[in-house]
């Protein structure tokens, strides 16, 4: 399992600039950066690659960001745009030299409202049909999709380990896999370390996030059965923490941060990912 850090806890957007903080991370021992790119105008994935090459890192994943006007289950313009904006982010990836497109890729993010049994079901059917296309242009390209239940205040789409493989089973596709968040699974699951082995060989990603969005390891999360979950299972995939501050204010909007989590971002990384190579030794 390698370590990462998703860029939001320090910049939004990313852009080709961002590629400063590496040496940084490099510095604090992580092995992977997950980048989420709000657009895909906003890099250069060439020059991305070159400074992740520079500084000894990879690209371990693309962080989809379903904004407005990208949803897999609303308008056909809506669809449109997604499947356009998620295309180009895999087209990007392939560059980047990025195996993992991760995050909420079915629908905008807050769209979170109670549906009719009857809705709910086209819009499912629209998600997986969408979804099919979507995961057959990743396998053409090498590269995976792992998708990520949100908590119920983001999404009443898909939430929990359970629904999510029920939507990776429906794309049946191998390129078309789950990634799951500790903080989301802190809200939604019963028992975080069963819905790990539950997902077994189909997770394909991993976040690792305090309960509060805080620094893992520093919160109420009983971690020792998560990691032994994940070795389990054998999990050989990334760990990434994705956590967010006041500091990035248009992440910390989004994300309803309303007050400091902790004393300093850098904390919640170096501290956080000393406590992850401790618990997943």
């Amino acid at each position: 399992m390698r370590l990462g850090i998703n860029t939001f806890l320090f910049t939004s957007p990313f852009t080709t600039a961002s590629v400063k903080l590496f040496p940084t991370f490099k510095k604090w021992g992580f092995q992977t950066i997950e980048i989420p790119v709000e657009d895909p105008s906003h890099i250069d994935p060439a020059k991305v690659r070159a400074a992740l090459d520079k500084h000894g890192l990879v690209c371990g994943s693309v962080c989809a960001c379903m904004g407005p006007g990208r949803d897999f289950r609303g308008t056909d313009a809506e669809q449109k745009t997604a499947m356009v904006y998620c295309k180009a982010l895999i087209d990007q990836m392939v560059v980047l030299g990025c195996p993992s497109l991760i995050g909420p890729v079915y629908s905008v993010v807050g769209k979170a409202d109670a549906v009719e049994p009857s809705a709910q079901k086209k819009e499912w059917a629209l998600v997986v049909k969408n979804l099919k296309v979507l995961a057959k242009y990743a396998q053409a390209n090498g590269v995976q999709i792992c998708v990520e239940p949100l908590n119920r205040f983001e999404t009443d789409f898909l939430n929990t380990c359970d629904q999510g493989l029920k939507l990776v089973k429906a794309v049946g596709n191998p390129a078309f896999r789950l990634h799951l968040d500790t903080f989301h699974m802190n809200i939604e699951e019963k028992n975080q370390a069963a819905a790990i082995r539950k997902a077994g060989k189909y997770l394909g990603h991993f976040h690792a996030c305090g309960s509060d969005r805080g620094t893992p390891g520093n919160d109420h999360i009983d971690w020792k059965p998560i990691a032994k979950a994940l070795k389990d299972i054998r999990y050989q995939g990334d760990v990434v923490i994705e956590s967010f501050t006041t500091d990035v204010k248009v992440i910390a909007r989004a994300a309803a941060i309303w007050r400091r989590m902790e004393p300093t971002r850098n904390e919640i990384a170096t501290k956080g990912i000393v406590f992850l190579k401790k618990a997943l030794r």
